[in-house]
């Protein structure tokens, strides 16, 4: 009999800590946000049973009404950001993880301060270079941060990458390489800033467990949890 959302999400979470324990890390250092972009409230709701807490979503539509019905989950926005949705975004998401243009930060920054909070978000790295990948190249990325510095109501955690489909090593090589870039860019923020500065968010349904052994923080897994079909 197939699993249900509950039953991949528990699967998927005991995978999990298995992998961080062989790369000899301990599991929570390791985020595991449940991209639930192909369900609705009640699949939200089956994975949250099992103790799901992170969900992600990639359009401001989706974001806004199952945060409202699970307010006290984590939610995060991994979609592509148009301008006119910022304030939907930051009146729903944690953590932006596709911050990859100036306008977008600045925009941020300006709705954040309207609403006196400090709104957390990733800059997304396009490592691999591939075309149909959004994100500033990773000699882009120190520029972007160190803008985003500059901006009080936002304050930059981390990079996000996407890694190439089909290759594990190639996966393995992008995330290492973010890893890498995320180190040197630490080492050039002030103090409080570079404490901050903690998340690495790489690997999905078919490279997480790549990305764990990388150094990822944040593992976003969608159709493992959400698919009957993978």
């Amino acid at each position: 009999m197939a699993m249900g959302i509950a039953e991949r999400y528990e699967k998927v979470e005991e995978e999990l800590a298995q992998e961080c324990a062989l790369a000899g890390r301990d599991p929570k250092e390791v985020r595991l946000v449940a991209v639930s972009k192909t369900v609705g409230v009640e699949g939200v709701g089956e994975a949250y049973a099992a103790g799901a807490r992170d969900f992600g979503e990639n359009r401001p539509d989706q974001i806004v009404p199952k945060s409202q019905a699970f307010p006290d989950a984590h939610w995060h926005f991994i979609g592509n950001i148009q301008s006119r949705r910022i304030r939907d975004i930051v009146d729903s998401a944690s953590l932006i993880h596709s911050v990859y243009q100036e306008k977008h930060a600045r925009k941020i920054d300006e709705v954040a301060r309207e609403k006196g909070i400090v709104q957390d978000i990733l800059i997304e790295v396009n490592v691999s270079g591939e075309e149909s990948k959004s994100g500033v190249s990773p000699d882009e990325a120190e520029a972007l941060v160190d803008v985003c510095e500059t901006l009080p109501n936002v304050r930059v955690r981390g990079f996000m990458t996407m890694a190439p489909q089909g290759d594990l090593e190639i996966a393995r090589r992008c995330f290492e390489g973010l890893a890498k870039l995320a180190e040197k860019v630490r080492a050039s923020l002030p103090a409080s800033s570079a404490e901050a500065f903690d998340e690495l968010s790489m690997g999905m349904s078919e490279d997480w467990r790549e990305a764990v052994h990388a150094g990822a923080t944040i593992v976003r897994i969608g159709r493992a949890i959400f698919s009957d079909s993978f």
